[in-house]
């Protein structure tokens, strides 16, 4: 067998291991950017909900995507499982566990517009929808053949597919959901509700950082020429200059230099260069990634004077930086690099190739929150609500969702001698 066919694989399968690892990222970030009562229901959510995924992926999502070429979807390969099939060099079961792990991230994003008053069942039925319904049909569109692909939409690892398709979901999710207690104070003015460990946002952040490498360099889905190099320096780039932006403008605006801001601005740059990242030079990807550590700044206050309360910023990282990451390939791709579409306006290609970015972020955002919207509109009519009770929301969701407690040993005693007796 071809050397350098076993070599793809391999490196393609440890990449999603690498992109399953930033899951572990999330459960960090989202548990320490907010409260201790909800940080044990955090955890478990982001596993089974991850499971969830998986076996839809597997079952139709896949099939939507990658299914026989149409305009807006794919169909068949359904409950994919031939060991023989083969697709981008790759093993077919290589290249699927790859593109399932992209399926999962986007649903841990939309997630964070759920997060500390959700119903634990609005996150079952949700996971199942979004994943059959929403996610493939955006993968398809510009990664399956479709008709963004046919436009030369650039997106090579997924400002749009998974980071703007999944905060878009998590827009509609808090707009129907509404702020948590105490977010907003009748006045319209706003309060902090600070998340409960720095250190867990921190090596959240890291652990995401860390497995961006997969999420990016294995987007490349070969060896030959190393170019996944290019593409991991140019993420790194990115990240590194998107922090420094991030804290350079609120400790100018504050005072401070705030750290969850500048960790969120190091994700920012993340976001940012995910789409241009193998289309642009390293001088480019600082300055893409320094905008968006400048840009996640000014989207979190912007939310936040709207009266939308996202407690863990994914509108921002995710949503706001996921445009600013697509268009940005409309600017700075080299004609050299732009192995799909157009150069950009800064390297001689006028705004042709701009012009399809902007329809590709308009129509595919808007698409992932109109029908997370009325998905979850329906959904709230069947359940009789999304949201759990104004008391169950104060006592935390680990004890009215779970029955149990993320941290034990900070439990009341009355609480535990309630539970003791069944009273």
């Amino acid at each position: 067998m071809d050397p350098i066919f076993l070599m793809n694989n391999v490196w393609i399968v440890l990449s999603g291991v690498l992109v399953f690892l930033m899951l572990g990222g999330f459960i960090l970030l989202e548990a320490g950017s907010t409260r201790m009562k909800n940080a044990g229901h955090i955890a478990g959510k982001t596993v089974f909900t991850v499971g969830i995924t998986s076996l839809v992926f597997w079952a139709v999502g896949w099939g939507f995507i990658y299914g026989s070429e149409g305009t807006l979807i794919g169909f068949g390969d359904f409950f994919f499982g031939d060991p023989n099939t083969m697709g981008e060099g790759l093993a077919g079961s290589t290249d699927f566990f790859f593109q399932m792990a992209f399926a999962c991230i986007a649903m841990t994003i939309a997630f964070g517009g759920f997060a500390e008053r959700a119903k634990l069942s609005a996150y079952v039925l949700f996971a199942v929808l979004f994943s059959a319904l929403i996610y493939p049909v955006v993968a398809h569109w510009i990664w399956g053949g479709g008709w963004l692909a046919g436009h030369g939409k650039q997106d090579f690892a997924g400002s749009t597919v998974v980071h703007l398709t999944g905060a878009m979901a998590a827009l509609a999710a808090t707009i129907i959901l509404k702020p948590r207690i105490g977010k907003f104070n009748k006045n319209g003015s706003s309060n902090e509700i600070a998340g409960h460990n720095q250190v867990y946002t921190a090596l959240g952040v890291l652990i995401l950082w860390i497995g961006w490498f997969g999420f990016n360099a294995g987007s490349t889905l070969e060896v030959a020429d190393a170019f996944f190099g290019y593409v991991a320096l140019n993420t790194q780039l990115a990240a590194g200059a998107g922090a420094i932006g991030a804290m350079l403008i609120v400790w100018a605006v504050t005072g401070k230099a705030d750290v969850p801001t500048t960790l969120n601005g190091a994700l920012a740059g993340l976001v940012a260069i995910t789409a241009s990242c193998a289309f642009v030079e390293p001088w480019a990807a600082v300055v893409i990634g320094f905008i968006g550590g400048l840009i996640v700044f000014l989207s979190m206050k912007f939310f936040d004077k709207a009266k939308i309360d996202d407690p863990i910023f994914a509108l921002s990282v995710h949503g706001t930086v996921g445009v600013w990451g697509t268009l940005s390939n409309g600017l700075f791709a080299t004609p050299e690099l732009a192995s799909v579409g157009r150069p950009g306006l800064f390297y001689g290609g006028g705004f042709e190739q701009l012009g399809v970015q902007i329809m590709g972020v308009v129509t595919s955002g808007l698409y992932a929150f109109v029908v997370a919207f009325i998905i979850l509109k329906i959904m709230g009519k069947v359940m009789g609500g999304l949201r759990v009770s104004e008391e169950e929301e104060i006592v935390g969701l680990d004890l009215s969702e779970h029955g149990s407690y993320g941290y034990p040993e900070n439990l009341p005693q009355s609480v535990k001698n309630r539970e003791a007796t069944g009273a």
